[in-house]
């Protein structure tokens, strides 16, 4: 809760900002498919890795970090990409920008449960 209050609330709302600074000039599908894309693409497997790596460093398991939260992050990021694309392409498309980070926060709130079920699943 710590990190999702302070480091995710500046760093995602401003990325969301970045998106449609970017995507402005777009219109139709190419608009839609460009704001689903960069922001299925900032949680990324690195993006998910981090994630593992405060879940780890929280919980006070140092010996568990390693890069091996990389491959777990990887595979994670892989077998999410559909649920993650159509989560996505609501917030982006559908939502007001001022809802967006609120939308992104739950729906991230429901994939923090996922992250921390992929050590097991992908281990």
């Amino acid at each position: 809760m710590c990190i999702g209050a302070t480091f995710y609330a500046f760093e995602i709302p401003n990325y969301f900002d970045w998106i449609v600074k970017t995507t402005q000039f777009r219109k139709g599908a190419k608009a839609t498919l460009s704001k689903t894309i960069l922001a299925i693409a900032y949680f990324n497997p690195l993006w998910i890795a981090r994630h593992l790596l405060f879940i780890k460093l929280f919980s006070g398991q140092f010996e568990a970090i390693g890069f091996y939260l990389l491959e777990i992050a990887f595979w994670s990021f892989l077998v999410n990409i559909p649920i993650s694309f159509m989560a996505n392409y609501i917030i982006q498309n559908r939502f007001q920008l001022k809802w967006r980070f609120l939308g992104s926060a739950v729906f991230s709130a429901l994939m923090a449960i996922y992250y921390a079920l992929s050590e097991t699943i992908f281990s």
